[in-house]
């Protein structure tokens, strides 16, 4: 889910890279998302934004490096903030080391799930346990927004025998714990292919017999899936989820929630008045560290 904030490098090869920092005048975390999502199309695969996106360090192979490239992702954002960069060569390493040293811990959500990566060895004991093998996807618990989500789907007593669509799925974190909450039928879709691939992947580590389906696409994959979820999950960004709302509502049968995360506490504001209009009723706030999710109910016919 390279759609938003964090995605991470997760590579089995001694291959060397180019790290790339970025700072951002003012500080602007959706110009940070886009920025990801272009700079992924030129080949990069790791982003590390900080929080209030004002700098990001972005990492490709150095064979799949080119300047030209940098410069046109740079150029080519909507957002009016100022972008300078700077890149530095790493020489290659054993890259799960570094990532298994020094990002992704193993952790325990909501004092239920296991959330860890197959080359971790000091694994906690929970009552689930996921293996997120995240290369470049977002989605391993350990941001605010991701526990955030999980979190309500270990609190929503309807998931055993849902119908769920995860939109902007990343690694399928989301997806993975559904299916082993009960849910009947999971649409996991992704618009990155290789964080879909990624999620397909780590469905098949955790789930055997899996009722999820990875869908590489954007909010048009939803088109047929009309009243479909009983559980709509969307953990992306404020502008991608208010821009493409009433497609959500498109297609979650009456009475069906939405719940949506990946933007702070201060724009609840401008996604409930965008809910609305979709003909959804806020039922439910959560936040954490700033990070907010909220929850909504599509009205009965």
């Amino acid at each position: 889910m390279l759609n938003f904030v964090h995605s991470y490098l997760h590579t089995n090869t001694m291959n060397d890279y180019y790290k790339v920092t970025f700072t951002l005048t003012p500080g602007d975390s959706d110009a940070c998302d886009l920025l990801a999502d272009t700079l992924a199309e030129a080949g990069f695969e790791s982003f590390e934004p900080d929080d209030n996106g004002s700098s990001m360090v972005a990492y490709v192979p150095a064979a799949s490096y080119s300047p030209e490239a940098v410069a046109d992702a740079v150029a080519a954002q909507p957002i009016p903030v100022e972008i300078s960069y700077a890149a530095e060569f790493v020489e290659g390493r054993d890259w799960n080391s570094e990532w298994e040293k020094n990002y992704f811990k193993p952790i325990v959500v909501a004092g239920l799930v296991a959330v860890h990566s197959s080359f971790h060895t000091d694994v906690p004991q929970a009552k689930y346990d996921i293996v997120i093998d995240p290369r470049m996807a977002f989605g391993t618990g350990h941001h605010a927004t991701t526990t955030l989500m999980m979190t309500y789907l270990l609190e929503n007593k309807n998931v055993k025998g849902a119908n769920v669509i995860d939109m902007g799925s990343g690694t399928g974190i989301l997806a993975i714990l559904a299916d082993m909450l009960g849910a009947a039928s999971i649409q996991a879709i992704e618009i990155d292919p290789y964080a879909a691939e990624n999620a397909h992947e780590n469905v098949t580590l955790n789930l055997p017999e899996s009722h999820v389906n990875v869908i590489t696409g954007d909010a048009s994959a939803l088109d047929g899936l009309d009243g479909f979820a009983d559980i709509f999950l969307a953990n992306i960004n404020r502008n991608i989820i208010t821009s493409d709302i009433c497609r959500y509502a498109a297609a979650m049968k009456p009475g069906a929630t939405l719940t949506v995360s990946g933007f702070y506490v201060d724009d609840r504001p401008i996604v409930e008045q965008a809910a609305a209009a979709a003909g959804l009723s806020l039922k439910r706030l959560a936040d954490i560290d700033n990070w907010s999710s909220m929850t909504f109910e599509k009205t009965m016919a």
